[in-house]
């Protein structure tokens, strides 16, 4: 139950970000919908096809798409005070990726692959949602700029797995690194920390 309810959080926080971004960029309502359900899905998708998890998750639980279309209608409604947060598309894609990259990394555990391939997964949990969403609104993808972003999600993972080699709950571990995701993203972004650029600028 707890594992199902991290999962159903970032599917809202992640649903929510689709739509801020849908509508900044003027969709329709049809629009912003298919935009906040790849943002809230594709990244799981993705990883259920690799691990062979088929049909995917958001085909066998009619749960998400419910969760969606109604954080869909909700964001809609109060899109007025959520623009009073100049940074909320900020804050829900960084929960998002917080909440999903240790599903990706749970999921992976589920099916016996080791914690490398599990931070990766987790990673990709987090990160392909997003990478969908802006390749659909004609944007640089966040995760392919110089932004700490799936940085931040392989960090946490790292974390997960240290952490549970010490004497504590393994629940306990999952929050702090869904935590240490959050705050490594938040840190990066307030302190300009960023990751080093290959391409010189020109005299």
């Amino acid at each position: 139950m707890f594992y199902f309810t991290i999962d159903i959080l970032g599917t809202i926080a992640f649903a929510i970000s689709g739509v801020l971004v849908a509508m900044d960029k003027k969709l329709d309502l049809f629009g912003v919908f298919i935009i906040a359900f790849v943002t809230a899905v594709g990244g799981g998708t993705l990883r259920d096809m690799l691990i062979g998890s088929t049909p995917v998750g958001w085909m066998q639980n009619s749960t998400y798409v419910f969760v969606i279309t109604g954080t869909v209608a909700f964001a809609i409604l109060f899109r007025n005070y959520l623009k009073y947060f100049r940074k909320s598309l900020f804050l829900f894609d960084t929960i998002g990726i917080g909440l999903y990259t240790m599903v990706g990394i749970e999921k992976g555990l589920g099916v016996g692959l080791n914690p490398l391939v599990c931070i990766a997964l987790g990673t990709m949990t987090a990160s392909f949602g997003g990478v969908i969403r802006d390749i659909l609104c004609n944007e640089i993808p966040v995760i392919f700029r110089k932004e700490i972003y799936a940085t931040a999600c392989i960090f946490g993972g790292v974390s997960y797995f240290l952490l549970r080699k010490l004497p504590i709950e393994n629940t306990y571990a999952y929050i702090a690194a869904i935590i240490i995701v959050i705050v490594i993203r938040i840190l990066a972004v307030l302190f300009k920390i960023a990751l080093p650029n290959i391409y010189r600028s020109k005299a």
